[in-house]
């Protein structure tokens, strides 16, 4: 009798189980779990941003089901390579990158057509900062500087290609070559061990500040043949202004260019998830703009408008389209 009791329990909890599973999963928490999102490095602003969409993930949690974690990497190209290979869930990249990989470009493999837009995030500036006793003034003074390349797959390292190509430059033509990570740059320059380093970057930042408020570093602009290098290279660069008032009075706007910052996952990831992500992030705008100075200025729709770099996922297309924000 006893064994016939635990195995009708057994059945009834067993079927009780399996219609939570199954009522989880019409609700679309199948993928209740824990959502990893690549960022960047501590002193840029891909952490921050990832920090803040995470909090807003969480904060609502009761809502979906979902607990979004933080992952710092290299930036771009890395949170590229791991959402791909499975090894993280959502990632943030410039949009150009984005792009290149999603067109199966690069080292990335046919793997990046599975890549999907969640939304998009910021500006990114093309932000190069060197020591005022340097004697650099504009990009062509580079040339036969200490410059910092940057980590090995980081997407800075990408950007310094696409204008060292455009220009006929060799490594070989600076004096010192650096493979710092971005938490190394400010104080290298302060340092003296290197001239000049270069950025991809949202303003305002904690590490530029600091190199212009402790070693008298400034911030130079981007010539027009760099610009239309970088426009031909990818639709998705696009000339701007980084306003100097961010930093310092005595610091001069300067024109270079920039690309947007997107947030994106694969296809894979449910329709349910991604709807929650970008309802999270929207629901509680006000407050995301409240995170970080560099986001005061950003309007909702706008982010939204923003050209795909890849498919929108449709998660989040159907949010974007209940708030009339797609046609």
């Amino acid at each position: 009798m006893r064994s016939a009791l635990a195995g009708k329990g057994g059945g009834l909890l067993g079927g009780l189980v399996g219609g939570l599973a199954f009522l989880f999963a019409s609700l679309g928490y199948a993928d209740n779990r824990v959502l990893t999102l690549g960022t960047g490095g501590v002193t840029g602003l891909y952490y921050p941003a990832g920090g803040a969409i995470c909090r807003l993930v969480n904060l609502s949690r009761q809502q979906h089901g979902i607990r979004c974690a933080l992952r710092s990497t290299l930036g771009s190209v890395e949170n590229l390579q791991q959402v791909i290979a499975g090894h993280l869930d959502l990632g943030v990249s410039e949009a150009g990158q984005l792009e290149n990989s999603y067109r199966t470009s690069g080292d990335f493999g046919s793997a990046g057509s599975d890549l999907r837009t969640l939304v998009g995030l910021y500006p990114e500036h093309i932000s190069i900062l060197v020591r005022r006793d340097s004697g650099i003034k504009r990009f062509a003074d580079l040339k036969g500087k200490r410059f910092n390349l940057g980590k090995k797959g980081s997407s800075q390292r990408v950007t310094l290609d696409i204008l060292l190509q455009a220009r006929g430059w060799q490594r070989e033509d600076f004096s010192v070559l650096e493979e710092l990570a971005p938490v190394e740059q400010a104080k290298a320059l302060c340092d003296n061990r290197i001239d000049a380093t270069l950025y991809v970057v949202g303003h305002p930042n904690g590490a530029i500040k600091e190199a212009i408020r402790d070693c008298d570093s400034l911030l130079i602009g981007l010539e027009k043949r760099d610009i239309e290098a970088l426009v031909a290279y990818s639709p998705h660069y696009q000339a701007l202004t980084l306003p100097g008032s961010l930093y310092s009075p005595s610091q001069p706007d300067v024109r270079t260019a920039g690309v947007n910052a997107t947030l994106f996952t694969r296809s894979d990831l449910s329709d349910t998830a991604a709807y929650a992500i970008v309802q999270s992030l929207f629901e509680q705008f006000d407050h995301f703009r409240q995170l970080h100075p560099a986001f005061k200025p950003l309007n909702a729709e706008a982010m939204v408008q923003i050209p795909l770099a890849a498919p929108m996922h449709p998660g989040a297309e159907r949010y974007f389209r209940e708030k009339g924000w797609l046609n």
